[in-house]
């Protein structure tokens, strides 16, 4: 397993990282996963075994089931986690226990704390854009937390670049830790995160976090353009996250025949490519069986050729939009060729 820097830093996190939306079952979430406390403990078991040290979850998922099983699946091995968990989703029937206000915030972290067995999370994440609360108060409420201990950094998720930039700017200009790493959907059949989200990642040095980087099970090899698939899939039951299909499965085409060529499995190829791509911080994988699993464990391990990532790269590459296509072109010419040595 190859360990990354988690953006600016000193945090070092595994390449892969293990997702446990399918923990528990709870309520909506039955659609993801349905796992118990002892299948749980075998895939968890599993993945630090492998060499990840990095752990995700959130407190919404199966209503705060999958941090519970969590927590009590890592026992003794807690403190060699990254653990993740974030924080937006509504928890319970009230006005006020959903969202990133400061109450909202400062109550859904002491119930985190006690679901994981815990008294600090590694890598605290805000997740998505609150309307409503103004980011200054999320972020001061947030800074409070580190200075506490509670909260050793600070991540976000599902934002816009505007919401991103805005949050940095506010952080630095008051002083306050701001977002070190973004969790984003960024997969072959979507690479919108391309246009605006990337630059910024990079430019900003924030660590990229990915999520559902199967599309929800349509790059695993399991659908066809027909409609036709194993019966067995998230997609099944809840086709998410969106995508262009007819584009998504002329990818896959390409997926397989190149997992032919190397024998290797479509997931893998999927992994694979991410992990390629110099912004990927971490993939979140995700997994119901020790089969999935142990499939897509050896994604890191899958070299994709120059040739190979060309075919990828064509087949899924994005149609250019302005300003894209203006600022390619007035850039052209604007830095002078290399002398030749």
């Amino acid at each position: 397993m190859r360990y990354k820097q988690l953006g600016r830093t000193g945090l070092l996190v595994s390449e892969l990282c293990f997702g446990t939306m399918t923990f528990g079952g709870k309520g909506f979430w039955s659609v993801i996963g349905q796992l118990p406390q002892d299948a749980a403990d075998t895939l968890v078991g599993r993945v630090l075994d492998a060499g990840i040290n990095f752990i995700d979850t959130a407190n919404v998922y199966s209503e705060g089931e999958s941090e519970t099983i969590l927590g009590k699946a890592l026992r003794q091995r807690r403190k060699d986690v990254v653990l993740a968990t974030k924080v937006f989703g509504r928890m319970g029937p009230g006005p006020n226990e959903v969202g990133l206000s400061r109450g909202h915030i400062m109550q859904a972290v002491e119930d985190s704390l006690t679901r994981l067995g815990t008294d600090y999370i590694d890598l605290y994440q805000i997740h998505g854009f609150d309307a409503l609360t103004p980011i200054e108060e999320t972020l001061r409420a947030l800074d409070d937390l580190v200075h506490s201990g509670k909260v050793r950094y600070l991540g976000c998720s599902n934002l816009a670049a505007w919401q991103l930039m805005k949050s940095l700017w506010i952080a630095d200009k008051c002083s306050l830790h701001r977002f070190e790493s973004l969790q984003a959907y960024y997969t072959l059949a979507g690479r919108d995160l391309e246009r605006e989200v990337v630059p910024l990642l990079q430019d900003q040095n924030l660590g990229l976090m990915v999520w559902s980087p199967l599309a929800g099970g349509l790059l695993s090899g399991k659908y066809d353009r027909d409609g036709k698939d194993s019966g067995e899939g998230r997609r099944v039951n809840f086709d998410f996250p969106p995508v262009a299909k007819e584009r998504a499965f002329n990818v896959v085409d390409v997926m397989r025949d190149i997992a032919r060529d190397k024998n290797v499995t479509v997931p893998q190829i999927a992994l694979s490519w991410l992990l390629h791509q110099p912004v990927v911080t971490s993939v979140i994988i995700g997994a119901t069986t020790i089969e999935q699993l142990t499939d897509n464990l050896v994604a890191p391990d899958v070299q994709l050729s120059a040739e190979e990532l060309a075919r990828l790269q064509e087949v899924s590459e994005l149609p250019e939009e302005y300003p894209g296509w203006m600022l390619k072109r007035q850039s052209m010419n604007r830095f002078p060729e290399k002398e030749e040595v």
